[in-house]
């Protein structure tokens, strides 16, 4: 049963509210009467027509109580609480829609004919209850009081419901009974329910809103127009796979714009649109990677590779279609792939750590993969590659290492995340041992490109470790894994106080400057990242943010939207390749918004 402590204006209108202290009015939830009743005790009636004990029972069946503040309670100075409000009469004064603190509004019974649009000032009501009126209409606006969960609109004469109803996606209850509602209204409300009402009337909602603007290209950097420059561009990208897109869990957009055919499109269009010459993509269905965006985007000059997560070896032919992964796609004028490798978290686990219950129980039976691609660069990556330069400055056949990750999603599971995080940076360490080798350079000297979805903010021990090079081996993020010698296997030194790798990364997309990366109803943040290595890639410029002026103005409240067909939006860096003879050695632990110098001539700021 609802219960909650009320608040009672017995017939009068709220305009008698400056009074503060006329005897007719209830303040309770710790609240103060009139002059009368300030001495009384808690749960004494209010009205002749409730009962001794302060409870009352409401005509939609919710138990309410009160209770009236002491005499020492108010030589205290305790304030009262409005947090609900029950009114009778038939006048609203425009002073209640000021009263933003409320979270329940009565206002049954009493003869109301409409309610003004300004009603949606109360952006914090859970429960209105306006049952037993004569309202012929409600208004639009109604449509902006997202918090709310109980709506009884009960024994009214409505007919027609305003399809920005649709956008209460709390709602737990919708009461409409005894009203006459119009026969399409009728059918669906008694025989589908009130939830599948509210999604009909959501879907039937015109999109009024404008397209977003264009995100503006951020320049960090000024290539050297006067010599030649290999430059080229990275995309990051979790397109929001069909199986996870459900109505359930973003109950917020329209099924039409959550519908894959509708976001496939929208999304192609958008890669399309970036025209980045290598693409790293997150939560990429099987099926549609062959069937969608290797065709789609082989016919634009891009050659891709896939992966999917590692339960699709334990199913069926049919099932794994559906089973989603990492994908990397490139321009094949200006890269060539020379190797890929998966990286399987889970198969990592069990051959790092066999004897580790902990790693067994806790990091094995997540499926997350990385895929990496080793690529050999090509001249197209210059732009000016009419000019001459000379042969120590030409990067053309050199390797090029570039990874997507998509790490576990789990906020509970943040020692997951992290020890997956160490488990991919050893691996790609592993693979510039075997590069360097064949390419007879060190290690340091091959550009290195990290991007993913690694559902990790920018202040989690996830980012710490990458940005920073080390972590402390009791940092919180580990949780039970504080100071367990099999986290040990994952370091690149045996220092006592921290684990470490052996990579110098630095985050291309600055946390600071990005609002967010992923924007749904229950988390808004920077979770997806691109980390470059500074003394091989110099970071010419990226992406800025998607307009939040655009997100507040439309009152969105969460991704995908008609306009926006993932719940993240892509990030998007530029960089120039350094020749070797330019690099210069950096050191391992830096922070966010380091500038790192190089000799390389051609690169200014």
């Amino acid at each position: 049963m609802y219960r909650r402590q009320m608040l009672f204006f017995p017939k009068h209108d709220l305009s008698y509210v400056p009074g503060a202290h006329h005897h007719e009015f209830a303040l309770p939830n710790g609240d103060t009467l009139g002059h009368e009743r300030c001495a009384t005790s808690a749960g004494l009636p209010l009205t002749k027509s409730e009962s001794t004990d302060g409870r009352k029972k409401l005509p939609n069946g919710m138990l309410r109580m009160h209770r009236i503040m002491t005499e020492e309670e108010l030589a205290q100075g305790k304030e009262p609480r409005w947090t609900e409000l029950e009114i009778r009469g038939r006048n609203l004064s425009p002073f209640l829609w000021e009263m933003r603190c409320l979270t329940a509004l009565f206002l049954y019974r009493n003869h109301l004919t409409r309610i003004p649009c300004e009603i949606s000032k109360l952006e914090n009501l859970t429960v209105l209850d306006l049952s037993e009126n004569k309202l012929r209409s409600l208004p639009a606006e109604l449509g902006d009081m997202i918090s709310l969960c109980h709506l009884y609109l009960n024994g009214n004469q409505i007919r027609v419901l305003p399809y920005e109803l649709g956008k209460l996606f709390r709602l737990q209850t919708l009461d409409l009974r005894s009203n006459p509602l119009s026969p399409e209204i009728n059918k669906i409300y008694y025989e589908a329910g009130p939830q599948k009402l509210l999604r009909f009337l959501l879907d039937h909602l015109a999109i009024n809103t404008t397209i977003p603007p264009d995100r503006q290209w951020i320049m960090i950097r000024h290539a050297d127009p006067e010599r030649p420059i290999a430059t080229f561009t990275v995309l990051c990208y979790n397109v929001l796979c069909d199986k996870y897109a459900t109505n359930s869990l973003y109950s917020y957009c329209p099924s039409w714009a959550l519908n894959w055919e509708y976001r496939k499109a929208a999304i192609l269009k958008e890669i399309r649109h970036y025209e980045a010459d290598i693409i790293t993509l997150q939560e990429v269905e099987t099926e549609q990677f062959r069937c969608l965006f290797q065709p789609e985007l082989e016919q634009i000059g891009y050659a891709g590779i896939f992966s999917p997560k590692s339960r699709a070896k334990t199913m069926g032919e049919e099932e794994r279609k559906f089973v989603d992964g990492c994908a990397i796609f490139w321009k094949y004028d200006k890269f060539e792939l020379e190797k890929e490798h998966l990286i399987e978290f889970t198969q990592v686990a069990i051959k790092k750590a066999p004897t580790s219950e902990k790693i067994l129980n806790r990091v094995m039976p997540k499926d997350n993969i990385a895929l990496c691609a080793v690529f050999k660069i090509r001249e197209n990556v210059y732009a000016n590659r009419q000019m001459t330069m000379a042969p120590s400055d030409n990067v053309v056949g050199n390797p090029l290492v570039v990874s997507t990750a998509h790490i576990h999603w789990d906020p509970e599971f943040c020692d997951v995340k992290l020890i997956q995080s160490m488990m991919l940076v050893q691996e790609i360490n592993t693979l510039l041992d075997e590069i360097s080798e064949r390419y007879r350079i060190t290690p340091h000297q091959i550009p290195v490109l990290i991007c993913g979805d690694l559902n990790s903010l920018p202040e989690s021990g996830v980012v710490e470790f990458l940005s920073k090079g080390a972590i402390s081996r009791e940092h919180p993020d580990l949780k039970e894994f504080r100071q367990d010698p099999c986290i040990t296997r994952f370091s690149a030194s045996d220092d006592p106080t921290v684990y470490t790798h052996g990579l110098r990364l630095d985050c291309a997309v600055d946390p600071n400057s990005m609002p967010f990366t992923n924007y749904t109803l229950e988390f808004k943040g920077v979770i997806d990242y691109i980390f470059s290595t500074p003394q091989s890639l110099a970071r010419l410029g990226v992406l800025g943010p998607l307009s939040m002026e655009w997100v507040l103005a439309n009152k969105i409240i969460g991704f995908p939207h008609a306009h926006v067909p993932s719940d993240h939006v892509p990030i998007m860096a530029q960089f120039a390749v350094i020749p070797t003879n330019h690099q210069r050695t950096q050191p391992i632990v830096h922070h966010y918004g380091n500038s790192h110098s190089s000799s390389f001539g051609a690169v200014g700021r």
